[in-house]
């Protein structure tokens, strides 16, 4: 018996050890490049050529301001936030929306309608890129705003409302029932107390989906024209196809493109954790 347990504890730290040992390479290889690039962005182009992994010997921010200077980085720092921000609230309103009406309403339908929002989650933005592009030419919104934030907002929903609806499906019927008997409109329901307890799955959502949008290309490539309509990932593209020798010009580009995706998630990584937490993936 004894020597069963001996043997058990040492399965146990070996296996301890193993999960460290896993956890560090894996950290190392996931910040590593972000380092390497970070750095490299202070290096100018000969030196970063020349002693590629090497810290920089004279650190300068040149490179910044060339790529603030030439790569109109501040009409697509605007953009981005644009896009990312307005369809990631619309998103959240109408996912809570949905999600309020098919698991509190009692409709028949509601299976066969959330079945189809499930539906969503199997197209691609590659299947309809060209289709959608079409569209877009016939009604005027190639080139736009809207023409971005919508197609943002149809591709967001289908997770979005998964996520919403197994969340307010956990909602006590009593309170929505007692709310009703005391005359309250859906409306009023949803607004004051649907939107107030929900909070911590309206904030997993507004993560997901922000994040999802601010990093995304191919739509914004496909449906805008210029770099008056460019968001970040785009115009930071741009840079590899035009001055693909600059290497530190990329690099501080890369930069400016990541940190305020950084800090977004730093400062919201803990509500998207408490959302999952109390239940936003919850049946």
């Amino acid at each position: 018996m004894m020597q069963d347990t001996l043997r058990t504890q040492k399965i146990n730290k070996g296996w301890k050890l193993f999960s460290y040992a896993f956890l560090i390479f894996f950290t190392f290889l996931t910040l590593g490049p972000l380092i390497w690039m970070t750095y490299s962005s202070f290096k100018l182009n000969g030196e970063i050529m020349m002693y590629p992994l090497a810290l920089p010997k004279h650190a300068t921010l040149a490179n910044y301001a060339r790529a603030i200077e030439f790569g109109n980085l501040f009409s697509a720092f605007k953009n981005s936030i644009v896009y990312s921000a307005v369809s990631t609230c619309l998103t959240v309103l109408f996912s809570l929306s949905a999600g309020f009406a098919l698991t509190k309403f009692g409709y028949k339908s509601s299976k066969f309608y959330m079945g189809t929002f499930t539906l969503g989650l199997l197209i691609t933005v590659n299947s309809v890129i060209t289709p959608l592009f079409i569209m877009e030419i016939n009604t005027g919104l190639y080139n736009t705003h809207l023409g971005v934030i919508l197609p943002y907002i149809a591709f967001g929903l289908p997770m979005a409302i998964l996520i919403a609806s197994s969340f307010i499906r956990g909602i006590p019927d009593a309170l929505i029932e007692a709310a009703l008997i005391d005359g309250a409109k859906y409306g009023y329901i949803f607004f004051t107390i649907i939107l107030m307890i929900s909070t911590p799955v309206m904030a997993t959502i507004s993560v997901l989906t922000f994040l999802s949008n601010w990093n995304e290309f191919l739509l914004v490539f496909t449906l805008t024209s210029g770099e008056a309509m460019r968001s970040l990932p785009v115009t930071v593209n741009s840079f590899a196809g035009r001055l693909n020798q600059d290497y530190g010009l990329q690099f501080s580009a890369l930069v400016i493109a990541t940190i305020p995706m950084f800090v977004f998630y730093v400062i919201a990584h803990n509500s998207l954790v408490k959302g999952f937490g109390e239940g936003a993936i919850k049946e």
